[in-house]
């Protein structure tokens, strides 16, 4: 047998041992160093953690519905008794956010058709939780549990926040219970990922694992700047790229969720797209920065305050504008209702325009139309989660689109080999006289479809 521990002719195990018993000063760390105390984030998560909850949900297994057929049952010799209920347990974290209400936030995919929501505290106490109001968009959902003396977080503001900060991360990775991670802000403004249909993360190394969703993250003050929400993980493990929802963000969200039950979303009515290299030379521009109108919806807030296509959105009430991914965060956040000022670059001259966030009209038309093949459909724009096109709302049963396969909540991605992100764009690219060739989205599966 080879011995690991053995290393140059003399055993590590020996070399310990005589370190012991030759230099006792080392069998204790000393508490002070120059009669100052060694630094130690204990103080501050001794205030922080108790506001941090465990979060375990149960949620019902949908059955095969021929597992209830007496026949099929006998014939693949199951028991002939009533099948047992199948369930499925999960893990996540939580941020008491107010102790007199009770209020908790998570993330919408911790809770996600759970049907049973136990929410465990830091001093072992357990309560069943209800559901306030849930956000899948953002994933933000807020839920309440009827306890006393409860801790709260304090919130920061994460406009504050810089890269190079220390931050703390702490959950329930893996269901082990309050633990704690540390690192840095690594980077602000994350966007465009594909994690979330609304995306302003904040990135940080400190570790964040399954079972980590919905905790907090902190600052040195134990003050709340996120909560985590995923990671980057190419072989399954932490790498060091975490993210998490901003603490303005998050708390904004909270106060439509609380009072509506869900997040009612004002719209500004216009298409941006980033300026590319080609597109800063066309436009003659000095810098990269900013994103340009591509299109402005007749008879929206947009129209309704002068803006116009070739526009380049500069800022929006004073925050600079890196991309349109943060335009359609910013106006995501907005109620019906809110003013915001608008800095636009128009030819060479700047000016500041001032809109009003309307309310969201949702266009619908009658599939005939469009295209023949369409008669008997509902028509409408879609936009779930990050999936834009034309959402089939109805289709009248024994119609050529239902013989043809397509089922209300199909939408329309790509028609004729064009992408299509609304109803405008689907008749730029439909001929009545000629086959009409959709793609289309259902859940997660995907098809092309020859309507003709």
């Amino acid at each position: 047998m080879i011995n690991i521990f053995n290393t140059r002719g003399f055993s590590i195990i020996s070399l310990f041992l005589g370190l012991a018993l030759c230099t006792p000063s080392l069998a204790a760390i000393p508490n002070v160093i120059n009669n100052k105390p060694l630094p130690s984030l204990a103080p501050v998560l001794e205030s922080s953690m108790p506001a941090v909850v465990n979060i375990s949900t149960t949620t019902a297994v949908r059955e095969n519905p021929m597992l209830n057929d007496p026949f099929f049952r006998r014939f693949f010799d199951l028991p002939q008794n009533n099948p047992r209920r199948q369930q499925k347990n999960s893990l996540g974290s939580g941020v008491i956010i107010n102790a007199r209400k009770g209020y908790v936030v998570t993330n919408n995919h911790v809770i996600h058709k759970a049907d049973k929501i136990m929410v465990t505290l830091s001093d072992g106490r357990q309560f069943n939780a209800k559901i306030l109001g849930t956000d899948p968009e953002a994933d933000v959902a807020v839920i309440q549990i009827p306890a006393d003396n409860l801790t709260a977080l304090q919130v920061a503001d994460s406009n504050s926040l810089k890269v190079g900060d220390f931050a703390i991360a702490i959950g329930n990775p893996f269901g082990l219970g309050h633990t704690v991670t540390s690192g840095i802000i690594s980077a602000l403004g994350r966007s465009g990922l594909g994690i979330e249909g609304y995306e302003d993360f904040i990135q940080t190394d400190a570790s964040i694992n399954p079972g980590n969703s919905g905790g907090a993250l902190v600052d040195l003050r134990g003050h709340f700047i996120g909560m985590n929400t995923a990671i980057i993980a190419p072989g399954g493990g932490n790498v060091g790229i975490g993210f998490a929802i901003p603490s303005n963000m998050v708390m904004t969200l909270v106060e439509s969720l609380v009072t509506h039950g869900e997040v009612r979303r004002g719209l500004l009515g216009v298409s941006t797209q980033d300026l590319t290299p080609e597109l800063v030379k066309a436009f003659d521009l000095k810098n990269s920065h900013g994103a340009i109108i591509s299109r402005v919806e007749s008879s929206s807030a947009a129209a309704k305050a002068g803006l116009e296509p070739g526009d380049i959105i500069v800022t929006i009430n004073g925050r600079k504008i890196k991309n349109s991914h943060q335009i359609r965060n910013m106006i995501g956040l907005m109620k019906i209702g809110d003013e915001v000022d608008i800095k636009i670059l128009r030819g060479d001259k700047k000016k500041t325009i001032t809109a009003v966030i309307g309310k969201p009209q949702r266009q619908q038309l009658a599939g005939k139309k469009l295209h023949r093949t369409l008669t008997g459909t509902v028509l409408s724009n879609s936009q779930r989660g990050q999936i834009e096109g034309v959402l089939f709302e109805q289709i009248q049963a024994g119609s050529y689109a239902w013989r043809s396969g397509l089922r209300p909540g199909d939408i329309i991605i790509s028609a004729n080999r064009y992408r299509i992100k609304n109803l405008d764009q689907l008749r730029q690219v439909t001929d009545q006289r000629r086959p009409l060739l959709i793609n289309i989205q259902r859940g997660s599966e995907a098809f092309f479809l020859v309507l003709k």
